[in-house]
């Protein structure tokens, strides 16, 4: 044990503004008390005293009940040193160099001493200037100087010497994130020499200080945070870790977990990363046991808040503790446990200042508390609509609890809504309608970062499969498109070069067998001088695009009456695009690791971790579901004779093969719950399947050794034998006839999809959430069954083909006629790089010849019954 501890440094960050946050606290509490009877509240944060943090620290020890602490730190005590190692292997260096590690509500430190020592295993060799900088955040500078003066007096304190320094931020939430933001922690050797503009602002306190109590104890506010986007943080120059443990952000009431998370400051591609502990747990009587032990440790903690409320009001007896109760409940219909004080009689409580009155009947409950638990679908909705991308996630198997490791990307796809109005009521509106602008800006982000950071210049005028064209191609075939159509609808003056434009008109569609035979496209220059610079393409581009913008003002102003028809060129030109994004990757794919640089400014997957995370993963009971018979429904009415109309938002648009709705009776059938694996069609193919099946193209062979193909370069196979295998429709319609069954009917594999798949918003593997497959999930009890098949297509009996009813494209005819040719096979649902629209609309289908290598399609065996 450490002898000669250091001085704990604590960093006040309301010393100077303690009578703001004393009238901030006083008025959340007045505004709470002053609301109708049954809808009054006392603010959480009032019950983070110094007190109130001791005897929180007391549940954690002495109520056996509380689950949530141990689930923790269990998950610490086995993959800390994994969490870290993930934490720094974000930046191109994947080191320990000048890290700033900053805990929001640090409390008693047992938890975060496992990280602590985790990062310090991390460094190799300690110098003066640790490299590794760790801030406590929490309320009291009193409990701030206890808890780091006896981490630096112990054994931890000894191993973190010269390799993580440790101090205290003493303050809220707010002041914390704002001394980031303006850089407050840019001088990394030592709070007492920081920069003398923040020095003035935020003294330093280098303890220990006297043990007479704080009288300090009311400039704790949260104030609420409303920014809709994350902040900057100005002249950052190292990697923040922010660790958010506790379950915390459960106090938060929904929609305020949203902005808090937005307001966090992480740089997109910087290596910043958020690692925040959530409860999943759903057992009513577990969680009101938790929150309501038998020792009553709880219920003294609850109850020294309204000590703490009568001291921000001027008198710290001002509620009588007899006349209260608590109160704890879950709250099923809103997955939360709610904390509430009960009046045990009528009362009337005066405020001393103002001797306003606020009068309570018995049996009156306030609220000062609510612990959200999140299903799967509320962890990656708040993600998602928080700009969030999880990295990876680490379970306690007995309670669900979670550790999620999380980033902000560089870009992702927002959830599908409904739109609300400003009273909150739905907007008839549909998300498959006219695309908004935030939509193409997102669709913009995506191809910019895979065109501009993925193809080195190198491989511009290569062609990463001989079936294509070569890649700079596909940078001006987009917006050639999207000009075409834009003035073909709105008759507009072409001012492009011809010559220019339609170089980029029609990309290849070949045929596999015989590549010579395809088509109708572009016909392209022969020498690579003869193409147009890429600069060139991208001042198109950008031209086109502001077409595109302002269009969309001229529709908001009335100059152009939005119908159908513009909408239908709108919403077809940005699927267009989101079709050759991926188109474009899994080209890319095969060159990942001679020449496609992989997605930077994403972590890099930790493989190894990801694989131990896999391998844990609970198995279905069964290996099939029995399903049908049934009567099911494909496609929708989007005809386009109907395109003259102006009654546009509330109509969902689709590709011409999606038109009409029609009723396709199923016999019942068996269906496998998860698609074929890497592990599965390889156990195959290196048995009895090498003369029967071809080697699969997301396949590479290295020295004898078989591994799977990724956008990071090939990787075992022992990783990747549990995602779905990616290969052609031959391929797995012979292996699944070996194993005595056969690929799905499209009505077949909609209906299996009705009922089991999860979405986006469930953490469908799509929209860019990951850069390859993951193994598929099953949905459980908690989930109400729904899973996700890990990211890929999935290929169907069913022959593409025209169908009762089908109408051919007046806008693009050969879409889908040109592919009526009996050598393709119907596709659904989605992979890892398709957007949400085109993945969450169940009226999609896509279409690939039955024996092409390489797109993202995998399949699953059904039975006859």
């Amino acid at each position: 044990m450490s002898t000669n501890a250091p001085p704990v440094e604590i960093l006040d960050l309301h010393a100077s503004n303690a009578s703001l946050s004393d009238t901030a606290i006083r008025d959340q509490l007045l505004a709470g008390l002053s609301q109708p009877q049954g809808q009054k509240t006392i603010p959480t944060l009032l019950l983070y005293d110094e007190r109130g943090l001791r005897l929180y620290d007391d549940i954690t020890t002495e109520a056996v009940e509380y689950y949530l602490f141990p689930a923790e730190e269990r998950i610490l005590k086995s993959k800390a040193d994994d969490i870290v190692q993930v934490m720094l292997s974000g930046t191109s260096d994947g080191g320990v160099a000048e890290r700033i590690v900053v805990e929001l509500g640090a409390g008693a430190l047992r938890k975060t001493s496992l990280i602590l020592r985790a990062l310090s295993r991390q460094v190799p060799n300690p110098s003066p200037v640790p490299p590794i900088s760790y801030y406590a955040l929490d309320l009291e500078k009193r409990e701030l100087e206890r808890t780091l003066m006896e981490l630096h007096k112990s054994d931890v304190g000894a191993e973190l010497t010269g390799k993580v320094s440790t101090s205290g931020l003493c303050g809220t939430y707010d002041d914390g994130l704002k001394f980031i933001e303006e850089g407050g922690l840019e001088d990394r050797n030592s709070l007492s020499r920081i920069d003398t503009s923040f020095a003035s602002k935020y003294p330093v306190d280098s303890g220990p200080r006297d043990a007479s109590p704080s009288s300090d104890t009311s400039s704790r506010s949260r104030t609420d945070r409303t920014d809709a986007t994350p902040p900057s943080t100005p002249g950052a120059q190292h990697p923040l870790h922010l660790l958010f443990l506790g379950s915390s952000l459960g106090n938060f009431t929904r929609g305020e977990d949203v902005t808090f998370l937005q307001s966090l400051p992480l740089r997109a591609g910087s290596g910043d990363t958020l690692l925040l502990g959530l409860d999943h747990g759903d057992d009513a009587q577990q969680i009101e046991r938790a929150y309501n032990d038998p020792k009553g440790v709880t219920r003294a903690f609850i109850m020294n808040g309204l000590l703490c409320a009568g001291r921000a009001l001027g008198d710290e007896h001002l509620f009588d503790q007899d006349k209260w109760e608590y109160v704890g409940r879950y709250n099923e219909q809103l997955r939360r446990h709610e904390a509430y004080y009960k009046s045990i009689c009528d009362q009337t409580i005066v405020d001393p200042v103002t001797k306003t009155e606020f009068p309570f009947v018995k049996d009156e409950l306030v609220r000062v508390e609510v612990s959200n638990k999140f299903s799967e679908r509320d962890a990656y909705t708040l993600f998602t609509d928080a700009n969030l991308r999880p990295i990876n996630r680490w379970t306690d198997s007995a309670t669900g609890y979670s550790l999620w490791l999380l980033e902000r990307p560089q870009f992702m796809f927002p959830l599908l809504k409904v739109p609300q109005s400003s009273d909150g009521q739905s907007v008839a509106r549909s998300p498959f309608s006219l695309p908004t602008v935030e939509e193409w800006q997102h669709m913009w982000a995506a191809w910019d970062f895979v065109t501009r950071q993925m193809i080195p210049p190198s491989m511009l005028f290569q062609k990463p499969i001989d079936l294509r064209h070569i890649c700079l191609f596909y940078c001006g075939h987009i917006p050639a498109f999207l000009s075409i159509h834009l003035s073909k609808l709105l008759q507009e003056p072409d001012t492009e070069p011809v010559e220019f434009k339609y170089i980029f008109e029609r990309g290849i569609d070949p045929n596999v067998d015989d590549p010579t035979q395809c088509h109708p496209h572009s016909e392209v220059p022969q020498r690579d001088e003869d193409w147009p610079s890429l600069a060139s393409i991208l001042e198109y581009q950008f031209r086109v695009r502001e077409r595109v913008l302002n269009l969309y003002r001229d529709i908001d102003s009335g100059k152009i009456t939005l119908t159908r028809k513009l909408a239908r060129v709108l919403f077809m030109t940005l699927e267009h695009e989101a079709y050759h994004v991926e188109t474009l990757l899994y080209m890319l794919l095969q060159r990942a690791g001679t020449g496609t640089i992989p997605p930077s400014g994403f972590f890099p997957p930790p493989w190894k971790v990801l694989a131990e995370t896999w391998d844990s993963l609970p198995q279905p009971q069964t290996q099939t579901v029995t399903l049908g018979p049934a009567e099911v429904v494909l496609g929708h009415d989007d005809n386009e004779a109907d395109d003259d109309s102006t009654d546009v938002l509330g109509h969902s648009f689709g590709w011409d093969n999606e038109h009409p709705e029609r009723t396709v009776h199923v016999d019942k059938f068996k269906i496998e719950w998860r698609p074929v694996t890497n592990g599965q069609f390889y156990e195959f193919y290196m048995g009895a399947g090498k003369d029967k099946v071809q080697f699969p193209k997301s396949w590479i062979e290295v020295d004898g050794e078989v591994f799977v193909r990724t956008l990071y370069g090939p990787i075992p196979m022992k990783i990747a034998q549990q995602w779905p295998i990616i290969t052609s429709y031959d391929n797995l319609s012979t292996y699944a006839s070996v194993k005595g069954g056969r690929i799905p009917t499209e009505p077949e594999l909609r209906l299996f999809f009705d009922k089991f798949e999860c979405g986006y918003e469930g953490g469908a593997n799509i929209g860019f959430r990951n850069w390859h497959p993951i193994p598929a999930s099953t949905g459980g009890p908690k989930d109400g069954g729904k899973g996700h098949n890990g990211g890929v297509w999935e290929w169907t009996s069913t022959v593409f083909e025209k169908h009762d009813g089908f109408i051919q494209s007046k806008l693009y005819p050969g879409f889908s006629t040109d592919f009526f040719d009996t050598h393709h096979q119907v596709v659904i649902g989605g992979s890892y790089a398709t957007i949400p629209r085109l993945a969450e609309r169940r009226t999609v289908r896509n279409y690939y010849q039955h024996n092409y290598p390489y797109a993202w399609v995998g399949a699953r065996i059904a039975y006859d019954v």
